[in-house]
């Protein structure tokens, strides 16, 4: 899921669990996953990380519709974000040239031919065109347009205009978190950063030690040789920051986020499903192009590997 234009990134307004400590002098044990508190808390339901994907995503619809008219309230209490479509004839460019760009990616998809895919940004609708037949028509949500500073690093979250391939397709995917989702809910919380390396132990304030065993991050608590894993659905935060699970871990795997189906057209850009079927329509993603559950299907089931994709 990748990464427009210079407006602000509206992040999720939500509490992180830090883990840690009152100034060093405690350590909340409620993330460290225990093999009888695990069974019960995946009983019980708590998903406290799937829990704050799912807010940052319905207060980017927020932002989406904050032109238009947009309610708002959280859904843990049964109400969801209702995000506005932007009008199919509202265009906006940043400059001649942005503007000249997307006229040149709008002429190579109207003059393209053969079994296709054409995604119109301002429309919010992607087509499945074969010859002059139009196969099938789906809302989609696109990129929030916007830029996130942390740490000197900057995301720009766009769906790129210009022509790509569908390079593969995948059933169930789960999702990586990219260092800018880290990013954004650290610099909400005020928290610092880290990335948690193989190999490598943390010593916090309070002598506990983070690491990383095998494919899952936990501690050792002073006075114990005792590996104790982290619960897998909970960010890990400790010492005012925020620590990133080395890639390959379970504590950096989110199953669901992408919906049901993906088609990969390189770089990290994805057609995909979503669980945030209000979300469709806006602009809010970080780069890839959601659809309904039923449309993406269609596409896993109808659409080849190798066929061309048209985005302006």
């Amino acid at each position: 899921m990748k990464r427009l234009c210079t407006s602000t990134l509206l992040l999720a307004a939500i509490a992180v669990p830090v883990l840690a400590q009152d100034g060093g002098r405690s350590l909340d044990t409620s993330a460290v996953r225990t093999p009888s508190d695990s069974a019960s808390a995946q009983r019980s339901g708590h998903n406290w990380f799937v829990s704050l994907l799912r807010k940052i995503a319905r207060r980017s619809d927020e932002t989406a519709a904050a032109d238009t008219a947009s309610g708002s309230v959280d859904t843990t209490s049964g109400s969801e974000v209702l995000a506005t479509p932007a009008p199919a004839t509202e265009r906006s460019f940043k400059s001649k040239k942005d503007s000249l760009a997307w006229a040149g990616a709008r002429a190579t998809a109207e003059r393209a031919n053969g079994y296709r895919i054409v995604v119109n940004i301002f429309e919010k609708r992607l087509r499945v065109i074969d010859g002059d037949d139009t196969l099938r028509v789906a809302p989609v949500a696109t990129a929030m347009n916007a830029t996130l500073e942390y740490g000197g690093r900057v995301w720009r979250f766009t769906t790129p205009r210009g022509v790509r391939t569908v390079k593969g397709k995948d059933k169930d995917p789960v999702w990586t978190p990219p260092e800018w989702h880290f990013a954004e809910v650290a610099l909400e919380h005020n928290l610092k950063l880290k990335q948690l390396v193989r190999g490598q132990t943390v010593t916090l304030k309070n002598g506990t030690k983070l690491k990383t065993v095998g494919d899952e991050v936990g501690i050792v608590r002073p006075g114990s040789s005792e590996f104790e894993p982290m619960a897998l659905d909970e960010h890990i935060v400790f010492d005012n920051t925020l620590f990133i699970p080395p890639a390959g871990t379970k504590n950096r795997v989110v199953e669901g986020e992408l919906g049901h189906y993906r088609l990969d057209l390189g770089d990290g850009y994805l057609l995909h499903g979503t669980p945030y079927a209000k979300s469709i329509g806006a602009a809010v993603t970080h780069g890839c192009v959601r659809l309904h559950d039923e449309d993406i299907e269609w596409l896993y089931e109808n659409v080849p590997i190798g066929t061309k994709v048209y985005i302006f």
